[in-house]
């Protein structure tokens, strides 16, 4: 339990950048139509459900092209 404490300062930042970051995806998977892979239904699952990595597989692989 003391090296949760220990660590904890370190964990807050990674924990509010990955927040930022799920919120971002969520709204950008809200407003735009079209996707490369899948759809909105499967990316806004994996942006929401796989937290720490959601975001980041959907900015890499699902953001499709602005129209």
């Amino acid at each position: 339990m003391n090296t949760l404490f220990e660590i904890l300062p370190l964990l807050i930042p990674v924990l509010l950048i990955d927040i930022a970051l799920a919120a971002m995806a969520v709204s950008h998977i809200l407003r735009h139509p079209c996707y490369r892979f899948g759809n909105k239904t499967m990316w806004l699952v994996i942006a929401i459900v796989l937290l720490l990595f959601g975001p980041l597989i959907y900015f890499v692989f699902g953001k499709g092209e602005m129209e």
